[in-house]
């Protein structure tokens, strides 16, 4: 992400007016805007694919959930942030901030495709973000340029279990869903995707 010069400082009010009047996003943190960087077709790729594989699995488990693409922010109100994800789920009813009727508040599941400029981030400061959300339970971290997803989900208030899927062969567990995807769906369509150089699972 590259932080904008315009002006040092913004209120939630002029944040939101610029996303109204934009044809870029960007995020907001307790003031300070960032544009969103580029995407790439990978990227963009897994992020339409995670959102297929989120909709079709929660129509087969007949499930209360939502799946939605990156075009939604999430309000995280400790941090004065908003934030957008790749995908996420929302189950039950939508709810939304009181800033912003077009933010909501209450993911169950987040997807963040990783990038070289944001994967320190999204592994940290926005993770921990994320997980000021009441709601917040699964976390999916998609490497878009081998075969490598993260999986981490929240088995208690004070505990996050982490499992890692490696290889177009293998498969990953969501447990929001109670479904098996395999990684061949999810990376569908990629390109020059690179062979992991190491061999191995976290259980």
């Amino acid at each position: 992400m590259t932080a904008v010069a315009k002006q040092q400082y913004y209120s939630i009010a002029e944040y939101l007016a610029l996303e109204e009047s934009s044809a870029e996003r960007y995020e907001y943190e307790d003031g300070i805007i960032r544009a969103m960087s580029d995407g790439t077709i990978n990227h963009s790729t897994l992020g339409t694919n995670m959102v297929t594989l989120l909709n079709n699995g929660a129509n087969l488990k007949s499930k209360n959930c939502r799946p939605f693409n990156s075009d939604l922010r999430v309000r995280v109100e400790r941090g004065n942030s908003f934030v957008y994800p790749d995908a996420m789920l929302i189950c039950g009813d939508i709810e939304t901030s009181e800033q912003d009727p077009n933010a909501v508040t209450n993911p169950i599941l987040v997807v963040e495709v990783l990038s070289k400029s944001t994967e320190r981030y999204d592994r940290s400061d926005k993770f921990r973000k994320y997980c000021s959300l009441s709601s917040f339970k699964e976390y999916i971290l998609i490497d878009q340029y081998r075969p490598i997803v993260d999986i981490l989900y929240r088995e208690d208030a004070a505990y996050w279990k982490m499992t890692s899927a490696i290889g177009l062969d293998k498969s990953f567990y969501l447990h929001t869903l109670d479904l098996e995807v395999q990684m061949v769906d999810l990376y569908k369509g990629t390109q020059k995707l690179e062979v992991p150089n190491f061999k191995m699972e976290l259980d």
